[in-house]
């Protein structure tokens, strides 16, 4: 009898000590739609919220719109599983990347795509003001989502007291399809641009909610790769988002791009989507939003085929959400005034080491806010695809565990300290945090930047003048 009763005090205890605290380390939160409660994760004092919905369903009338307010819940709302990735078609599990992300393909792709996750160490705390690091996948705006293997970092950021949110937004035809009638229904007399629409969607909901998780919404740090550095880019020279952004990590995205890369006007992109839905006789909106994602992509295939005119869904000048591009905002000095981070990997889609440079010489020039340069130059173990585009993903989030590369301590060190540049960054704009001065900010004077390396047994860093590209890695494997 004695022995059974002991194990029972000690929980009794336990729990009367929890209580005596004041603290529940996983509260029940209340933010907009209603009442949610997340999941303990295996690293102590961090609690995970899987699929919290930011926005309405997408779906039926709502398809080619705005996103709406979140539709209102009842009850508590158990955040334990992550909402459907958008629409897309999955990567072959025999090419490059169906191989290195192995697992990618399995999430289940649905038009209800809009949902993010918060991986947190003060649930409830509101008084805490931790920073935040809102997460932009890429994926050329047609596929990826927030929960990619290569991106399950979110215990690794919060265990160094930054919150963790990852977004998942509308891509390809149902992301980014303009048209006349679209734009004449439209509040804004806009069409298009409902991707980028979707992510500014989810940082407002950050800056209004995230003091619920601990959070200060006066400290939003926004990063992505590749198209999701392209969004946060676009977040920067948005009139709609940018007053909400802290400091911007763009990797593997370019810089300033003097020639310009405009992207479509409005008018066009409306204009050839239109061409193509008369071309099938869809004249009506009731008609474009009864087709379904496949029979979209037939319909731009066929058209393609007959008309030689390739379509793309992706980001235009819409004189709304995009007034100018990226590179147009930063030389007219309308984009935020906060501390950049931009860089890319040696063995990148292309040679980004002049518009990068030009960035941080432009950024300079502008204001004493800091630009930190990086070049990604690990060549990857297991092949000869080197530092390839999206290399460094398995480093920023310390998700290795997930490769299938013989990866070395030398590799799990790189990570570790990556991590804690990037979380340092999101901290305080200064990524060497209260370490000694590694890495230093781009100047006129000091125009370097920080090479990411490692050997066998441990990370190797250093500064130079002159990043080195060593080619597409995808194109020497």
């Amino acid at each position: 009898m004695k022995k059974l009763f002991i194990p029972f005090l000690f929980l009794a205890l336990a729990g009367f000590f929890a209580s005596w605290s004041g603290k529940d380390t996983n509260p029940v939160l209340t933010v907009e739609g209603g009442q949610i409660k997340g999941v303990a994760t295996p690293t102590k004092g961090i609690i995970a919220y899987k699929g919290i919905p930011f926005a309405a369903p997408p779906v039926g009338n709502l398809r080619w719109r705005e996103p709406q307010p979140v539709l209102p819940w009842k009850g508590v709302k158990t955040a334990d599983k992550y909402g459907a990735a958008a629409m897309q078609v999955a990567w072959d599990p025999n090419s490059f990347y169906g191989k290195e992300w192995r697992a990618s393909g399995s999430a289940p792709f649905k038009e209800d795509c809009l949902y993010l996750n918060v991986w947190t160490p003060a649930a409830g705390e509101k008084t805490k003001k931790l920073p935040v690091a809102v997460w932009i996948h890429g994926g050329g705006y047609r596929e990826g989502f927030a929960f990619e293997p290569e991106m399950d970092g979110g215990e690794d950021w919060a265990s160094r007291g930054v919150i963790l949110v990852s977004v998942t937004y509308r891509l390809g035809v149902m992301g980014f399809f303009s048209h006349p009638l679209l734009s004449a229904e439209s509040p804004n007399k806009v069409s298009g641009n409902y991707g980028l629409m979707d992510q500014a969607a989810a940082v407002k909901w950050v800056y209004k909610n995230i003091e619920q998780f601990g959070g200060d919404p006066k400290n939003i740090t926004i990063f992505g790769q590749s198209a999701g550095a392209g969004s946060v880019q676009s977040l920067c020279a948005s009139p709609v988002s940018k007053s909400m952004i802290s400091k911007a990590i763009s990797m593997s995205g370019g810089g300033l791009n003097t020639n310009g890369r405009p992207g479509l006007s409005l008018d066009t992109a409306q204009l050839q989507n239109k061409r193509m839905m008369d071309y099938f006789g869809k004249k009506t909106l009731t008609e474009m939003r009864s087709l379904s994602f496949d029979e979209l992509l037939q319909m731009s295939q066929k058209y393609t085929e007959a008309t030689k005119m390739r379509l793309t869904w992706s980001p235009i000048i819409d004189n709304y959400f995009l007034k100018k591009t990226f590179s147009e905002a930063a030389m007219a000095r309308e984009i935020p005034d906060i501390p950049y981070m931009i860089g890319y990997t040696a063995n990148d889609l292309s040679d980004m080491t002049k518009p990068i440079s030009d960035f941080a010489a432009l950024r300079a020039s502008q204001s004493t806010k800091p630009t930190y340069a990086y070049l990604f130059q690990r060549q990857l173990p297991g092949d000869a695809s080197g530092a390839f585009h999206s290399a460094d993903l398995w480093y920023i989030f310390h998700s290795l565990r997930h490769s299938w590369r013989p990866n070395t301590a030398g590799d799990e060190d790189l990570s570790k300290k990556m991590v804690d540049f990037w979380t340092n960054f999101a901290k305080s704009g200064n990524p060497n945090g209260k370490l000694e001065s590694t890495w230093k900010p781009y100047t006129a004077q000091n125009p370097q930047f920080l090479l990411l390396d490692a050997d066998k047994d441990k990370a190797v860093l250093s500064m130079t003048a002159t990043p080195q590209y060593k080619g597409n890695g995808l194109n020497r494997k």
